[in-house]
């Protein structure tokens, strides 16, 4: 088992991912970011690769991945570091991106490259089921990754199952059919999606995101999945910080309930 599997093994409740996105604020923030979470108490790290076009991002996120490229942020320099957090930190982590940015890595070489350099898992939302199953699915699952798919309020329930039958680690439910970014709270439809969900009884363990920006919709998520995705919220957090350890640290206390640190 890889990292993010030994997590779920390990623990069903009340896990925290945290999100932030590769090369933001800081070209050479990331390492400082992700030692900074694993210290705080944060379950999982998802790693963004930014990117010029994301579809499923809303401003927050979509302008920390510009702001990164701007910074000169690629590929090969996040492999680079987190091969350098791997000589620190055995915290699962996971890429998320898209597909587009795969192929033009290629496939093979970018996989190569996830293994080689200490990464768990994959979330890739544009990446077709069909195709995943017929072309990749081997070649991820040879190399020891996981690989998660989204499902959202109108996934209807014969795509669920096969998300199911796909998913290796965990499946990212998408909290609203919309774009990241905090939102006030989680509304009663939402919590009637959930409830539906957990009736299903899915193999795989379940993480909420999109939305979820506080202690209290992390908790409340929690009581519906194993755990729930933090991002917009933290790169808001970053972007107002003048030190990225502190304000990690600050953050995932915030989430968890504790006293943040001076």
């Amino acid at each position: 088992m890889n990292r993010v599997q030994q997590l779920f093994a390990r623990r069903q409740r009340d896990i925290l991912n945290i999100y932030f996105t590769a090369g933001f604020p800081g070209l050479h923030d990331t390492e400082r970011i992700i030692l900074a979470l694993a210290r705080a108490g944060a379950d999982l790290v998802e790693v963004g690769m930014p990117y010029s076009d994301p579809l499923a991002d809303g401003p927050t996120i979509q302008q920390s991945g510009q702001r990164a490229l701007k910074n000169g942020m690629t590929l090969p320099l996040l492999f680079e570091q987190i091969r350098a957090v791997r000589l620190k930190s055995d915290i699962p982590l996971v890429l998320m991106g898209y597909f587009n940015q795969v192929m033009q890595y290629g496939e093979q070489r970018f996989i190569d490259h996830c293994v080689e350099s200490g990464i768990d898992g994959l979330i890739l939302p544009d990446l077709p089921l069909y195709e995943y199953e017929q072309a990749f699915r081997e070649m991820i699952s040879r190399a020891g990754l996981s690989i998660s798919f989204l499902i959202t309020p109108q996934t209807p329930e014969t795509r669920i199952r096969k998300v199911d039958e796909l998913s290796r680690g965990f499946i990212y439910m998408v909290a609203d059919a919309s774009v990241t970014g905090a939102r006030s709270g989680i509304s009663d439809k939402q919590l009637a999606y959930f409830g539906r969900i957990n009736r299903m009884a899915l193999k795989n363990p379940r993480l909420i995101g999109f939305g979820i920006s506080s202690r209290e919709t992390f908790e409340q998520a929690c009581r519906y999945a194993n755990g729930a995705i933090i991002g917009s919220a933290f790169i808001r957090a970053l972007a107002e910080a003048d030190d990225v350890e502190r304000a990690a640290l600050n953050f995932v206390r915030g989430i968890r309930g504790e006293v943040a640190a001076g």
